[in-house]
């Protein structure tokens, strides 16, 4: 249970800094540059998701014994693209049929994708028994 809390904070870790990055360049590209909120929060979902997955791969889940780096990172990116594909539809859903702002749409999709990556991570990605 404690290997399990440590790895939570760990993650939560990774997380907070992947969220700092994905909120600064969705928020940017937004407000600077003007690009609909659904489009900048993809571009900011995929450079999160590259911090992200380095971060979580060394940091937080073990290397599964057997599993190629390439196999690993190709799980990574499929697990990601579902990520990303609920963090849309949710900005879409609550930017577009809601009319809620942007931001507080985001910070509820990046709760619901967090608990998706940090799930499926640990299903199929990490060693068994971490």
């Amino acid at each position: 249970m404690r290997n399990l809390i440590e790895q939570i904070l760990k993650f939560g870790v990774v997380g907070v800094i992947a969220t700092v990055i994905d909120f600064g360049v969705m928020i940017f590209l937004t407000e600077v540059f003007g690009v609909n909120p659904v489009a900048s929060a993809t571009v900011s979902f995929i450079v999160s998701l590259i911090f992200n997955y380095v971060a979580s791969m060394r940091y937080v889940f073990r290397h599964r014994e057997g599993m190629s780096r390439q196999r690993e990172f190709a799980i990574f990116v499929v697990l990601s693209v579902i990520g990303l594909g609920i963090n849309d539809l949710l900005m879409w859903l609550g930017t577009s049929h809601a009319a809620l702002d942007y931001r507080l749409v985001k910070v509820f999709a990046t709760a619901i994708v967090m608990i998706w990556n940090f799930v499926t991570r640990k299903i199929f990605l990490e060693e068994k028994g971490a």
